[in-house]
């Protein structure tokens, strides 16, 4: 029970779209959602294919817990091998499209080989099909597309994910989007499915979840779980009063917010661009940026941010289209547009964030994008000529309009859709893009907080923050304190949060409830609602069968040892200020402590005795 046991297998090239049951043997091993989809595409798909060729494949996946009452239970994931990286690619979303594909009866959608024309995939229930998207979607933006699907079908319930018109033009970190602004973000899951020519998935489902084994125990474990949520600082005081954005003074006060293209460690504009800033009134209008909090399908947390634009700046003076309430400011976004190139306007950074939402892109990537042009230009190894207007560090409007020609796949912004890797290779400066395997840093400072920088260097799918958060414990103390700059014990705790991460990922539910749940929060709800026996040790088991069944993916990829290290930066120019004043990552004495508890040789392969104790 809590699977449906069905999969969805939809030939693009043949235009089919054929139910099959879902591999049983399999969810003992990996449960769901990232854990199984990772261990079909990896059965599926050579791990040398061109990420953007028909040979490789698209799925979509959920996890057991998607859809019932278990707390954030709205999550699914698409997994990929990415364009950005090369890389397995786990791409994760919430709001309700997860939920409502597991209530029309499906537990993953298999996509492959590519489209002779643009289609969209419409499933209700059991029916599913493949329906025509030239003349009527493809072209159009996220927001457009949902509200087209949702007319011509009549049904303003039913949940549609898309891309936007940078997956269609190949932009190397497009996005798919749920629900207007939610979106499976990173490594350019969205780029793949436009180069399947597929623009939409729409659904709409009355079936429910498939059964829980054991509801009255299972009415129990989520009760307590929502308790432990309401009564943790994190989750039921500051994610839902300012969203991450309640990190932005915080990760900056402690001198481990990269600024300016990884230059500075501290961005004298943060307070500015904060949650805090989001709740003040303007003095323009006398309005606030944040209109309310959202939750997500299920989520008792509500992290989501609305906000309103003030109608009288720059950017939409004369574009009604962006006044009204929409999807506000996460942490990431708002430090990928600000701190990143030292720019502190914050409705600049809304507008810049809602053009992301619109046509889908990965703010991070396009945010560490355009603070690596700015340095290119600052140092005169990019022109006036070739970008087409000045571009230093602080420029609020260079900002805006780098992230239209993105949007728009216009001039420059061509350019810019490569992402930092590519664009600094291109013009002669590798070591300025602020990336590992080809995806770049998010908000914290690898030199700072030593657990991130080695987190970033061994992420399976290039530099991320959400596969072992060490600011848990490095900053909030979460499950107990460790000190920024302590190298000892950091490769022990990151792995554990690794594999823990994983289960958290391939049970359906949002990685946010980690702030206040560990594994024996979480086992009790998946015994009661999946069958079969699901001790904490085999749980524990999965979240590193998982990672290194991703690892060995990754080798046979062409990865190697040599790409598990950071950017010659924060290896060798120190933190310039703040608490962690001259501090650079220490890999150096991590990795190899690294390797040898995850049961890797010196080279960062998986032991023959590992793969064996791990059934791989």
């Amino acid at each position: 029970m809590s699977w449906h046991r069905k999969v969805l297998r939809v030939n693009l090239t043949q235009g089919t779209c054929v139910p099959e049951p879902l591999n049983m043997e399999w969810t003992e091993q990996y449960l769901g959602q990232r854990g199984l989809a990772t261990k079909y595409f990896c059965e599926e798909v050579d791990p040398k294919v061109d990420p953007l060729s028909p040979e490789n494949k698209l799925i979509y996946t959920t996890g057991p817990l998607t859809g019932t009452m278990a707390s954030t239970g709205g999550r699914y994931s698409v997994v990929t091998k990415g364009p950005l990286t090369g890389a397995i690619a786990c791409s994760n979303s919430g709001g309700y499209f997860g939920a409502e594909l597991r209530f029309a009866g499906w537990d993953m959608i298999i996509l492959e080989g590519k489209s002779p024309k643009p289609v969209y995939l419409h499933i209700e229930n059991d029916k599913a099909e493949l329906l025509p998207a030239e003349g009527f979607i493809w072209g159009k933006s996220v927001w457009e597309t949902e509200e087209m699907i949702k007319t011509r079908h009549q049904d303003p319930l039913m949940r549609v994910s898309c891309i936007g018109r940078a997956g269609e033009e190949g932009v190397l970190f497009a996005a798919i989007v749920n629900d207007l602004h939610r979106a499976a973000g990173r490594s350019g899951v969205g780029t793949v499915m436009g180069s399947k020519n597929l623009k939409a998935v729409a659904v709409r489902g009355t079936k429910g979840v498939g059964g829980i084994k054991d509801p009255k125990a299972f009415f129990a474990a989520t009760a307590a779980g929502k308790k432990i949520l309401a009564d943790n600082a994190v989750t039921g005081q500051g994610l839902p009063k300012f969203g991450t954005q309640v990190l932005m003074n915080v990760i900056n006060e402690m001198g481990a917010s990269p600024t300016r293209n990884h230059q500075d460690v501290q961005f004298e504009g943060a307070s500015k661009i904060s949650g805090e800033a989001m709740h003040e009134k303007r003095a323009t209008d006398g309005k606030t940026h944040l209109v309310t909090n959202q939750a997500c399908f299920g989520c008792t947390i509500a992290c989501g941010r609305i906000s309103r634009i003030d109608e009288g700046h720059f950017t939409v003076k004369t574009r009604p289209e962006y006044w009204g309430a929409s999807g506000g400011l996460e942490y990431e976004a708002a430090w990928a547009f600000g701190n990143a190139n030292g720019v502190d306007d914050l409705e600049a950074l809304q507008f810049c964030n809602l053009l992301c939402n619109e046509e889908g892109m990965d703010p991070i990537t396009l945010g560490a994008t355009i603070g690596a042009v700015m340095e290119l230009y600052e140092i005169g190894a990019l022109t006036k000529e070739e970008i087409g207007f000045e571009a230093p560090f602080g420029s609020t409007e260079a900002v805006v309009k780098l992230t239209e020609m993105t949007a728009n796949g216009e001039g420059f912004g061509k350019i810019m859709g490569l992402g930092s890797k590519r664009l600094c290779e291109k013009y002669g400066h590798p070591e300025l893009s602020m990336s590992v395997k080809g995806q770049e840093f998010p908000a914290y400072d690898g030199r700072a907080l030593q657990g991130m920088g080695l987190e970033y260097a061994t992420s399976n799918r290039g530099a991320c923050h959400l596969r072992g958060y060490m600011v848990a414990t490095e900053v909030l103390g979460i499950p107990f304190k460790t000190e920024p700059q302590a190298t000892e014990g950091k490769p022990e705790l990151l792995k554990a949060f690794q594999d823990a991460t994983a289960v958290f990922d391939s049970a359906g539910i949002c990685v946010f409830t980690s702030f206040a749940w560990g594994l024996p929060d979480i086992q009790p709800q998946i015994q009661a609602a999946c069958e079969g026996d699901w001790s904490l040790e085999k749980l524990t088991e999965m979240g590193e069968r998982i990672w290194n069944m991703e690892r060995e993916f990754n080798l046979k990829a062409g990865f190697t040892a040599k790409d598990d290290t950071l950017p010659p930066r924060l290896l060798k120019e120190g933190c310039k200020t703040g608490p962690q004043k001259g501090a650079v990552t220490r890999l150096d004495i991590m990795m190899p402590k690294y390797y040898e508890v995850r049961g890797w040789d010196v080279n960062g392969v998986p032991t023959a005795e590992t793969k064996q104790r791990l059934g791989l």
